[in-house]
Parts: structure tokens; sequence; C-alpha cells
């Protein structure tokens, strides 16, 4: 994509995007509902077509000339609710040029990866909103397609399911098959992605490996667990070089000033209450977001963004994995 933009009447959706995605990556699209991750990806598959700029898919001038080469899964769940999943999948897979061949043994295969063994002659009506998800799923890459295009592929999934879901999409991904998935929940990027493409009121913000978003932005607090529950934390804010804490279950989050080595303030700490644990706290993507974003934001804009970003992400300790 370049200088892609799309607006719809007055509002600008996506501003001048650039991106460049290489053959089997795994790239994110972050950003808060609203932030222009799904337009992009409709631009992407050809459902939108931009205002202006440039737009290539898998060597083509557009996903539609590719479209037996790439698995998508739309933010709008939908199957055909009165046939009988089996015969779904099959259609999905004649769709996509598959041969008959085989085709009802690879679907069989597929359903009981996913626990769904015993669904292939029920109605898709009859399944539950997250067995949905996981046949639309098995739609999306029953074809082997080179590009699967994700748009929030973890929304309204218990953290059983996640887990599934999030070691699907990895075994794709090495096999050689390129991902691009969407999300508003950052851990889930977190866990997956090689890249990270942020975006926020319809721009990038950010495009970088992982590696290189934690190199720029170092750590800034730290996290402090002292050994007595009921510790006050008013003595650790006359710290010289303490900006502010942050209380959450028990423990501390002390952010230094500017200039100040986050290291050089654990022995003034210690010397104020005696540790559990005393680390350095690396930034979470949720944290650069906001940092890129928000930039001079009042905290109580700051406390709504975050509470939209983890929106969906109940269970995160279940699914595994560092947030």
């Amino acid at each position: 994509m370049r200088g892609v933009r799309k607006t719809f009447g007055p509002k600008v959706a996506v501003d001048d995007l650039d991106l460049a995605v290489p053959e089997g990556a795994m790239y994110g699209f972050i950003g808060p509902n609203g932030a222009g991750k799904t337009t992009t990806i409709r631009m992407i598959m050809s459902i939108l077509f931009p205002d202006r700029g440039e737009l290539s898919v898998l060597g083509r001038a557009s996903a539609v000339e590719s479209k037996d080469r790439i698995g998508y899964l739309p933010e709008e769940r939908g199957l055909y609710k009165k046939m009988k999943v089996g015969s779904f999948l099959a259609h999905i897979g004649r769709l996509k040029g598959m041969p008959r061949s085989g085709l009802k043994k690879k679907i069989h295969e597929w359903l009981e990866r996913v626990d769904l063994g015993d669904v292939e002659k029920k109605k898709c009506e009859e399944l539950s909103k997250g067995m949905q998800q996981k046949v639309q799923f098995i739609g999306t890459v029953l074809h082997e397609p080179d590009l699967i295009i994700l748009d929030e592929p973890f929304s309204g999934l218990d953290p059983v399911n996640m887990r599934l879901l999030r070691d699907l999409i990895q075994e794709q991904n090495d096999a050689g098959r390129t991902v691009i998935f969407s999300t508003h929940v950052m851990y889930q990027a977190e866990q997956l992605c090689d890249t990270i493409v942020m975006i926020d009121e319809g721009k990038k913000v950010l495009d970088a490996t992982l590696d290189e978003i934690r190199d720029r932005h170092n750590p800034n607090s730290l996290l402090f667990v002292p050994l007595n529950p009921a510790f006050d934390a008013g003595s650790l804010i006359s710290i010289p070089g303490v900006a502010r804490v942050a209380r959450s279950n028990g423990s501390f989050e002390i952010f230094v000033e500017s200039g100040v080595a986050p290291a050089d303030l654990m022995p003034r700490i210690l010397s104020e209450a005696p540790a559990a644990k005393i680390e350095l706290h690396r930034p979470s993507l949720e944290d650069v977001f906001i940092e890129i974003a928000q930039g001079g934001a009042n905290i109580d804009d700051v406390a709504q963004l975050r509470a939209s970003l983890r929106e969906g992400a109940e269970g995160v300790g279940d699914v595994g994995g560092a947030s």
C-alpha cells in the first residue's frame, strides 16, 4: 500500500497509509476500535476501494486476481445457517478451487483438530458462537492459502479456544504462510506477531518489529511488591526521582522522572521497605501505544483508552505466554 486514503463523507478512515508486508511474515494491526484497521483490511481484500493511492496483493493489482490464494476471516461472522457444517466447508473449499477428491477427509480431520468432530452433520445454526467461529476459521485456511487475513479473530472466544486459535495461527505462519491479523487487544499481538503496525485515527503511528519497539522504549518504571501488604506508598512518592506511583493488586508501579535511570532508584526504594520483588518494568504494547497516541492526554483519557484496549481480554492469565 502506498499513500492509501479512504474517506466516508467527512470522516477520514485511513489517511495516507504506506505498508509493505513481506512474504512469510506475521503482522499485527493494532489500535482501538474505530482506528481504521478493518477499513484497511477491506481495501486489501478489494471489498472497499481507496479514494487514492496504490495497492497490490500477492503481486497482483488487487485481491480479486489472487482470491484463491487468500484466506479471509472477516470481522462480521457469517455462515450459511441452514447448511450442515460438513457441506458448508465443502462448499467453501470448492469455491476456493479445491478438488473434490480428499476434501471430505480433510474437512473431517480439521473438525477433529478443533474439537468439533461430532458436528459435521449438524446445521451451522445449531452451533454456539464460539463453535461457529472455529468452523469459519477452518473455512479460511482449508485451501492452504499463501496469505491469511484475520479481522479480530479472537473476539468472543473463551480463554481455552483463544489459546487453540492462537496455536493454529502460529502453525499456519510456521508453514510459511503470510498472516495479517487485526486486534484491539494488545497482548494478543504481543504473543504472536513479528511486526506490529499501530493505527490511530486512520494514521499509521508505528510500523516496527517487536524487538525494535522494545529497543526504542526503554523501561521507565519499576515494579515493586512490598513484603508488607499494608505498606503505604506515601514514602515512595517522596523519593527524589520518583514521578508518580500507581497501585494495583498489592503491587506498585513506580514511574521515574525524565533523565533518571530506574535501576538507580532501587536502593532508595529498598531502604524504605523490604521487597518481595522489585524489577525493571518494560513497557507493554499497550503502554507504547498510549505513549505514542495519547502523548499529553489527561489521566481520565488514558484510563478510558486502556479500558478499550483491554476489552475482550478477560482470562489473559489462562491463555499462556507473556502479556
